[in-house]
């Protein structure tokens, strides 16, 4: 069965600083914590190269696809973490093989695996007897409800990331900005980039659980959007999308700690209203330059 363990904080009223104190000290929310740092930074690293390769629509089919592996590990009694991450690595894989070898344009070949995927899992989950409620939280995510596992493979996909994308960063950037050049310049563009769907698939994997399957595409591309308003540089865009990232995050699971609220949309609405906040500010300052 797909267990998520969801918090129920009715009981807990935040009224003041120290009730939020008091809060803190559960051993769930200082998971929570750490698991929103990380993955905050995982979709601020990850989601620069999202935004400018335009692979916001691939990450956003990635994610909603995963609801077959999740409801393939209800349905064959495995934990669905560990269906998921493999399902997603071989689902992303397989979308851009299909891209590479198709005349379709690429958002064409996504809409049509996304529909397909999608009406896959509608019709598996009709196959699941019995309480299907745990599913609705698969759609939204529980970050409370996240356990050290959880946080271990984060971190795994995490060091990953940052030793491939930042050992590699002038080539990456190359590839990013002219794919042309790129080839000429002799850079492995396929490993390149078949090597970074596979990280991008693994780090919606983990973030399922913790945003679920609705909002996951967010955590990649608002922190990547909000960094990329306030600097053109492509190296301070990475370290403030990161930082954007992790600090929305991180701000989103107190504000779902202290008022009681889901803790997947709480973190995407922290976001959101951030990304609005700088670019009322850039407008402005463009105003007034």
């Amino acid at each position: 069965m797909y267990l998520i363990y969801s918090c129920n904080l009715n009981w807990i009223a935040v009224a003041s600083s120290s009730d939020l104190i008091d809060l803190l000290q559960f051993p769930f929310m200082q998971r929570a914590i750490a698991g929103a740092i990380l993955m905050g930074i995982l979709g601020g690293l990850l989601g620069s190269f999202v935004t400018l390769r335009q692979l916001s629509f691939f990450s956003h089919a990635v994610g909603h696809a995963a609801l077959v592996g999740v409801v393939l590990g209800v349905l064959l009694q495995i934990n669905p973490t560990w269906m998921l991450l493999p399902f997603t690595l071989v689902f992303g894989v397989i979308v851009l093989y299909l891209i590479d070898k198709t005349d379709l344009a690429s958002d064409s070949v996504l809409s049509i695996v996304l529909s397909g995927a999608l009406a896959i899992g509608v019709i598996l989950t009709n196959l699941i007897q019995g309480y299907r409620g745990n599913l609705m939280s698969v759609l939204f995510g529980d970050i409370l409800a996240i356990d050290f596992t959880d946080l271990i493979l984060t971190m795994l996909v995490l060091v990953a990331s940052s030793i491939f994308l930042l050992s590699t960063l002038q080539q990456q950037i190359l590839l990013t900005l002219n794919l042309d050049v790129a080839k000429v310049q002799a850079v492995p563009v396929q490993l390149y980039r078949y090597g970074f769907v596979v990280l991008l698939a693994l780090a919606v994997a983990v973030a399922i659980k913790a945003v679920g399957v609705l909002l996951v595409n967010a955590f990649l591309v608002i922190p990547a959007s909000t960094a990329k308003l306030m600097s053109h540089h492509f190296s301070n865009f990475l370290v403030l999308s990161t930082i954007v990232g992790a600090t929305s995050s991180l701000v989103g699971i107190i504000v779902s700690g202290a008022f009681n609220l889901a803790s997947g949309p709480s973190i995407v609405l922290v976001q959101f209203l951030l990304f609005v906040a700088v670019f009322t500010w850039v407008k402005l300052r463009w105003k007034s330059a």
